[in-house]
C-alpha cells in the first residue's frame, strides 16, 4: 500500500435528539421538559485511502456518507474515533488541511450567485493566499482545460447546471488540492454534461493525481472513476472492495419498465421478478443475459401492444440491500 491520505479509526458520530410525544399535552411537556435519545450516524468505521486513488464512498439517504464527509474534513467533530487526512487532524488542524484539499458538492454552490464565476476565483486567489502569477497560470489553464472561457464573466445565476458545475470545480482546484471531496457532483445533470464532468474528474486524478473521494446516487460516476468503493447503510461499512466486483452486481441483473396498452392483469413472466406493477405499466427484474432480454420481449411483443419501453440496470438501492444482507459476500 502506498502513502496514505485518508486514515480512519474507529469514527463514532453520535446526535442527541429531542424525543416527540404524540398528543398536544405530550409535545407541550416535550418542549417544556425535553427528553432526548441518542441517534447513531455513524458507528464505528475504519477504513483508509492511498494517495492517488479514486474512492466512491456510497449508500442510501441517511446511511451516514455526509456525517462521515463533514468529520474527514473537520467540519464536524467526531464522538471519538481517529481521523488522519494528509498527516493531518481535520479538526485541530483545519485551517492547514483547507489548504491542501477541495470540495465539491452538488447542492451547495461556493459561487457568488449573482456575480461572474471569475470574481469568485478571484475571491478564492486571496483566501487561499496564492502568488498572483501562480493564480494566472493556474486559472488560465483550468478555463482553457474546462472549456470555460466563454462564461467566466457572465452571472452564474444565467449559468445551465452543467457550466456552474465546471466552474465549481475550478474553483476547487485553483490551490491544486491533494485530495478532492466529491458529494454528488453530477446530480440534476444531462447525459452530455455528466460525461463531460467524468471526464475532467478522471483527468484530475489520472494526470495531476489527484485523489478522489466521490459520494455519488449515480452508478455511472461509479462505474466510470471509482477503482474501489465503500458502501455504508445505517452508519456501518457493508461493503468495501474494487468496484469491479460490485460492478458484477450492477451487471448480474437488469429492470426493464414496459408500458402497454392492454392491462397488466395476464402479464406473467416466470423468468423475471416483478417489482412493480399498475393498470398499464410493469417495472420487471431480469438476468442482464441478452437471451433473457430477448424471451421478455418476444413474451411481451407476441401478448400485448407496446407503447414504451425502458431498460437500465438495477437501482443502486437495491445493489446496497442485497449486498447488506450478505448476499454478495
Amino acid at each position: 500500500m502506498g502513502t496514505l491520505a485518508i486514515n480512519v479509526e474507529n469514527l463514532l458520530k453520535t446526535f442527541l435528539m429531542i424525543q416527540k410525544q404524540p398528543g398536544v399535552v405530550a409535545s407541550l411537556k416535550s418542549l417544556l421538559a425535553p427528553q432526548y435519545q441518542q441517534k447513531v450516524a455513524v458507528d464505528n468505521i475504519s477504513f483508509q485511502v492511498t494517495q492517488g486513488d479514486c474512492v466512491a464512498f456510497i449508500g442510501p439517504n441517511g446511511a451516514g456518507k455526509s456525517t462521515t464527509i463533514k468529520m474527514v474534513t473537520g467540519i464536524l467533530h467526531a464522538t471519538s474515533g481517529t481521523i488522519s487526512v494528509l498527516g493531518l487532524d481535520p479538526v485541530k488542524d483545519r485551517m492547514e488541511l483547507a489548504f491542501k484539499i477541495g470540495t465539491v458538492f452538488g447542492q451547495k454552490s461556493q459561487l457568488w450567485y449573482h456575480l461572474p464565476p471569475l470574481d469568485t476565483f478571484n475571491l478564492l486567489s486571496h483566501i487561499y493566499e496564492l502568488k498572483q502569477s501562480d493564480f494566472n497560470a493556474r486559472l488560465d489553464f483550468l478555463v482553457k482545460k474546462f472549456e470555460i472561457e466563454h462564461i467566466i464573466k457572465i452571472p452564474v445565476r444565467k449559468l445551465s447546471l452543467g457550466e456552474r458545475m465546471r466552474c465549481e470545480l475550478v474553483g476547487s482546484l485553483l490551490h491544486r488540492p491533494q485530495i478532492l471531496f466529491l458529494d454528488e457532483p453530477t446530480i440534476g445533470l444531462d447525459v452530455i454534461a455528466k460525461q463531460q464532468m467524468r471526464d475532467l474528474l478522471e483527468y484530475l486524478n489520472k494526470q495531476e493525481g489527484v485523489t478522489i473521494f466521490l459520494t455519488s446516487h449515480d452508478v455511472g460516476d461509479i462505474e466510470r472513476l471509482a477503482r474501489r468503493t465503500i458502501i455504508v447503510n445505517y452508519g456501518n461499512i457493508v461493503f468495501d472492495d474494487l468496484t469491479v466486483k460490485l460492478k458484477t452486481v450492477i451487471s448480474a441483473s437488469k429492470v426493464i419498465d414496459l408500458v402497454i396498452e392492454e392491462t397488466t392483469e395476464s402479464f406473467v413472466f416466470p423468468a423475471g421478478i416483478i417489482l412493480e406493477k399498475t393498470k398499464h405499466t410493469i417495472k420487471i427484474q431480469i438476468d442482464a443475459s441478452t437471451s433473457a432480454t430477448e424471451r421478455l420481449l418476444a413474451y411481451a411483443l407476441e401478448h400485448f401492444t407496446i407503447v414504451d419501453i425502458t431498460i437500465h440496470d438495477m437501482p443502486l438501492e437495491q445493489i446496497i440491500t442485497k449486498n447488506y444482507q450478505g448476499s454478495l459476500q
